[in-house]
This record gives structure tokens, C-alpha cells and sequence, in this order.
């Protein structure tokens, strides 16, 4: 698969999530650029990268003056994803999220470029930044992602997509009741900044120690503990 840069990468994981959704519904017939990137929270242009991708994978076609379509070429990775989702849920991909992201963090902390940990800060700038909890999820993913790509391993790297894209469709549409965008105290910048300090550092237990603490706050918050009645 051609990499279709950063904002195409993140909104290649948003359209695979969507995507992933319609096939539930047995829907093929994708919205108007306009609207499916207002729905993802990415620009027309990335939107259009991403597309482009899936195009050129045989996953989606289109027809000048009808739209675009879901289909028929070769769409084994949407498919694996869907089906994956389908049989999951959200607490499985968090304790593989948990599994996983810590030793990716780790990784990334023996093998991160000066490169890699300026692209990683200057995500977190934007995700301070976002308007909107959408646009924060797209800065969100490419950061989780940052991190991988600086681990230098292919295999982890791709394990990452997977894994993410798993987790972006089982939580898509996810309404949140903080309000419209995240809140200046949101737990993740600060969870965030540690984990990108501790790469920096080249502390790797400290990266992986970071990520697991980042993740479980995210657990607790994504998947309350019920109290055992008394």
C-alpha cells in the first residue's frame, strides 16, 4: 500500500473504520467528499489521498456522475478488519492495546531520530490545539503511530495498523459528554507528553511505563468498573 503522507495516513484510519461500518450495514455507496470529511474530521485533500489508496487497492470505485463505491476488486483488509470488529470488543482491544503499544514505546526509545521525536512534539502542540474531539482523535492517532514508525520495525509497525483500525471501527461514532472539543485538563496531553519526553530521554523503561499508564487511564474511561454490589 502506498503511504499517502501523515494527514492521508490519518485519515486512511478513519476511512477504513467508516468503511468497516458500511459493510456492517450492507451499505456500498459512499457520501459526497464534503460531507465524508466533515463525518471523519479530516480536509478534502487528505481525504482525497486516502481515497485514492483504497482506489488504487481495488477497494472502493467510482463512477463519474454516480459516486464512489464500496468494491468489487480485492478487499481482503477491510474485510479481515470487519470481521475482526465484528467478533471483538471494546475491552479486547484494550488489553491488546496494552499488550502491544508499551514495548512499541520501548522500542521506540532505543531507536527514535531526532526526526521522529520532532515530528512526535509537534503532534503535541496540535492536539492541544484541536477544535474539535475529532480533529484531536485524527493528531491522536498519527502520534500512537509517530511512535511506532520510530521503533524501526516493520512487523510492530504493521501490528499497529491493524490493531488501530480494529480499534477505530469497534469506537467509531463513540459520543463523548465532555463537550464539543477536549477539555484544556484532558489526561491525555500530559499522559502524552511523558511518553514523547521518556523516548527523547532514551529511558525505555520509562517510555513503556509511560504508554501503560497512558492506556489504562484511557480503560478506565473508555470501560467504567461496575462497583460489586454489596
Amino acid at each position: 500500500m502506498d503511504d499517502p503522507g501523515n494527514g492521508g495516513h490519518a485519515a486512511l484510519v478513519q476511512l477504513q473504520a467508516y468503511l468497516a461500518q458500511m459493510d456492517h450495514a450492507g451499505e456500498t455507496r459512499l457520501p459526497p467528499e464534503r460531507e465524508l470529511s466533515e463525518s471523519l474530521g479530516v480536509s478534502r485533500g487528505d481525504l482525497r489521498k486516502a481515497l485514492a489508496v483504497l482506489e488504487k487497492d481495488g477497494r472502493i470505485w467510482r463512477h463519474v456522475g454516480r459516486g464512489t463505491f464500496v468494491g468489487s476488486g480485492p478487499v481482503e483488509e477491510t474485510i479481515g478488519i470487519s470481521e475482526i470488529a465484528g467478533r471483538t470488543n471494546p475491552a479486547d482491544v484494550m488489553r491488546a492495546r496494552l499488550i502491544i503499544e508499551p514495548e512499541i514505546a520501548r522500542e521506540a526509545a532505543l531507536h527514535a531520530a531526532l526526526s521522529d521525536i520532532a515530528s512526535m512534539r509537534q503532534s503535541l502542540v496540535q492536539t492541544r490545539e484541536a477544535v474539535t474531539w475529532r480533529q484531536y482523535e485524527n493528531i491522536d492517532n498519527l502520534l500512537h503511530r509517530q511512535i511506532a514508525q520510530a521503533s524501526r520495525n516493520n512487523v510492530l509497525l504493521g501490528l499497529f495498523d491493524v490493531l488501530n483500525a480494529v480499534r477505530r471501527t469497534v469506537v467509531w461514532g463513540r459520543l463523548r459528554s465532555e463537550g464539543a472539543r477536549p477539555p484544556a485538563d484532558h489526561h491525555s496531553f500530559a499522559d502524552h507528553e511523558r511518553i514523547v519526553e521518556a523516548i527523547a530521554e532514551r529511558d525505555l523503561s520509562g517510555a513503556a511505563a509511560a504508554m501503560r499508564l497512558h492506556l489504562q487511564q484511557v480503560e478506565r474511561r473508555l470501560i467504567p468498573v461496575r462497583e460489586a454490589a454489596e
